[in-house]
């Protein structure tokens, strides 16, 4: 629902009096969108029981789409995008190993989206000193001092999610969660900058509405809702993955299997600190796979609109692999930077940047 509403759906909500907007960067306006609350009991979804994993979670996506397509079978032969942002960088490789493993599926899936994503945890974590303090191409917002702290939490922070890697262990993988963020993070959150757009203070951002617009009476029975409210985060749902140890596990290990069959895009706005940039770069050129060396190779190249007058990021692809760099954009893309992310989604589902093997 954030996605919807904060981000890249038809209509916007902007103002206090809670009405509607009409969208003109929408990502429906060259294809049809289907918003999800997930997992089970975040947002407005439901369900007397949880799911802490991502790979659980998985098996009710494909419930959900399997029963969509068959209610719906017009839209079943159509392409079928799956995107996601953030923890999605989780979601979206396994949501779409389930989608490919079923031979007998009525879901057309012809490529996965992410977008700021946290796939590859062992290397990401590697970057949030860098992109901290000055190398990402924003002045640091630490001292010298706290870089340093940041520098010496590192080790033991890999050790631990090398061990998460390793084993598959909850416990250990969740252990791995905690020392990380408290040790490596916690400078950062000391520092009162947000941690989904480094040039700005935490809470400093543009207002959301979406949530009392979604809470209103009004549209709750518009939408026939059975749960008594609108949660943006479900921290009860958030812990049960942490717990599960969900959090550190080596995602990127399915994008091989993914690249066989389907092309897959990650992007990211270059001003995040969360899942930022230089994390995502830096899995994406050491992901191994068939395509590595090509992939290494290839040339960054530009991104602008037919009606843009300068760039608005960059991009580099190979064999069904591409990376993107989007310029002056935070966590959320689509929010910071519309006009281009409509661009850069429209020309990915037009297939521009697919292998063409």
């Amino acid at each position: 629902m954030i996605g919807l509403l904060d981000e890249l759906g038809p209509a916007k909500i902007p103002n206090m009096d809670l009405k509607p907007v009409r969208h003109p960067y929408s990502w429906n306006n060259n294809a049809s969108v289907l918003f999800l609350d997930q997992p089970v009991n975040a947002g407005f979804s439901y369900s007397s029981q949880n799911v802490s994993t991502t790979a659980a979670a998985s098996k009710d996506i494909y419930a959900l789409l399997t029963l969509f397509f068959a209610q719906f079978p017009q839209y079943a032969k159509q392409d079928f995008h799956i995107s996601g942002e953030s923890y999605a960088g989780h979601y979206i490789p396994i949501f779409s190993r389930e989608i490919l493993s079923h031979k007998d599926r009525n879901i057309n899936l012809k490529s996965a989206l992410i977008g700021n994503g946290l796939t590859d945890p062992l290397t990401q974590y590697e970057y949030y000193r860098p992109m901290a303090c000055g190398e990402g191409g924003y002045p640091s917002v630490l001292s010298k001092s706290d870089c340093q702290i940041m520098d010496n939490a590192l080790h033991r922070c890999q050790s631990l999610i090398k061990s998460c890697y390793d084993t598959s262990d909850a416990r250990t993988c969740e252990t791995a969660t905690s020392n990380c963020n408290d040790a490596v993070l916690g400078t950062f959150i000391r520092s009162g900058k947000d941690f989904y757009d480094i040039r700005q203070n935490d809470g400093a951002g543009t207002p959301s509405y979406s949530d009392q617009f979604l809470n209103s009476k009004t549209v709750m029975q518009a939408l026939g809702v059975e749960v008594d409210r609108f949660d943006a985060c479900n921290r009860s749902v958030n812990g049960n993955f942490v717990s599960a140890g969900d959090w550190m596990l080596p995602i990127h290990r399915s994008i091989p299997k993914m690249l066989e069959q389907i092309p897959v895009l990650i992007y990211a706005g270059d001003a995040d600190f969360i899942c930022n940039w230089l994390g995502n770069r830096a899995w994406t050129n050491a992901l191994e796979w068939p395509g590595n060396r090509a992939f290494s190779k290839a040339k960054v190249q530009p991104l602008r609109s037919a009606t843009g007058k300068a760039d608005y990021g960059n991009v580099k692809t190979a064999q069904n692999l591409s990376f993107m760099q989007i310029y002056q954009a935070g966590h959320m893309v689509p929010a910071d930077q519309p006009e281009p992310a409509v661009d850069m989604f429209n020309r990915w589902i037009g297939g521009e940047w697919f292998s063409k093997r």
